[in-house]
């Protein structure tokens, strides 16, 4: 269904000459191929326009989707159209540069926090923000042109942000929507292969996550990776990441957390859950997302611990006030 502000962001897209794409820090699947897929469209549909996707920050985990454009000048961001896809706020977007550019859109699946934008298409209760960008071109698909390249992008942001379309907040219209991706001929089994193939040492790291998470009384599971553990499995920040993927499948336990210490005093953390809400217990510490999946930052041992505390209290509650769960 075309909302009134999507007509208004295919009009802008339109009559501008040079666009400039952005997503957040800390590269994902889906703010990557939301923005991959957003120029893609773009470009399939008016070739002549100037389309730049910049970014300092890489991912080794989605190189295989090719790399981002090269910087260019100041002077390009002050006469571009600016879109910034999948990122709640402003302090998240990893090119600060887009204060440059002429007009703003923001297109998010997140909470409102902050409408940057002078033109802001919202939609919490999407799965993804590629499901966004699938939407928008099946609203627009008379006018729009896509290639197989484009939808792989765009399906690959909806498969990961969606944990293989597992999540709360997937919906038939997301299903209906990854299907109008797959009949542009996505190859699924070698874009799975890129995405889920793990090497002998990431399997490994994954039998020393079993060896060493804990579980409190109450069903949070959690796991602390610090630099040793990393440095032992040669993994990289990102790799050491996918530690939280490894405590979703245990009966019994609604919320997991994955502690992952990096160069600095901060410890990154992975919360998920199941049936009960933890993005406030995100933003508690310095973090936020969706309900039943965020992250946040720690600094300290301590706070760790308090962290765990926290969400053991919170799923408590939850238990007493709820019946359903597993």
């Amino acid at each position: 269904m075309m909302k009134p502000v999507m007509k208004q962001i295919f009009d802008k897209i339109q009559d501008a000459e040079t666009i400039m794409l952005f997503r957040h820090r800390r590269i994902d699947g889906d703010c990557l191929g939301a923005t991959k897929g957003m120029k893609g469209l773009i470009q399939c549909t008016w070739p002549e326009k100037k389309v730049y996707l910049t970014d300092d920050e890489k991912s080794g985990f989605l190189a295989f989707m090719g790399p981002d454009d090269d910087n260019v000048p100041d002077e390009v961001y002050k006469s571009a159209l600016g879109i910034v896809i999948d990122v709640g706020n402003s302090e998240r977007i990893s090119n600060q540069k887009y204060a440059l550019c002429r007009e703003l859109i923001k297109i998010d699946h997140h909470i409102e926090r902050e409408p940057y934008g002078q033109i802001n298409w919202v939609e919490d209760q999407r799965s993804s923000a590629c499901e966004m960008i699938a939407a928008f071109y099946e609203a627009f698909q008379n006018e729009l042109k896509i290639d197989r390249e484009t939808a792989t992008y765009i399906y690959t942001g909806m498969v990961t942000d969606s944990g293989r379309f597992q999540y709360e907040g997937v919906t038939g219209d997301t299903m209906r929507l990854a299907g109008l991706m797959l009949d542009q001929g996505v190859d699924t089994e070698t874009l799975y292969a890129h995405l889920y193939l793990r090497s002998f040492d990431q399997l490994k790291f994954k039998g020393c996550i079993y060896e060493n998470m804990q579980v409190t009384e109450n069903g949070v599971a959690w796991i602390h990776v610090t630099k040793k553990m990393q440095q032992a499995f040669g993994l990289d920040f990102e790799t050491a990441s996918t530690a939280i993927s490894s405590l979703s499948d245990i009966k019994g336990v609604l919320c997991w957390l994955a502690f992952i210490d990096t160069d600095t005093d901060e410890i990154r953390v992975r919360l998920r859950s199941r049936f009960a809400a933890i993005n406030g217990i995100a933003e508690k510490y310095n973090g936020g997302g969706h309900a039943c999946a965020s992250g946040a930052t720690v600094y300290s041992m301590q706070e760790m611990h308090s962290l765990i505390l926290d969400a053991d209290r919170h799923i408590v509650n939850y238990k007493d006030t709820h019946e359903g769960w597993l």
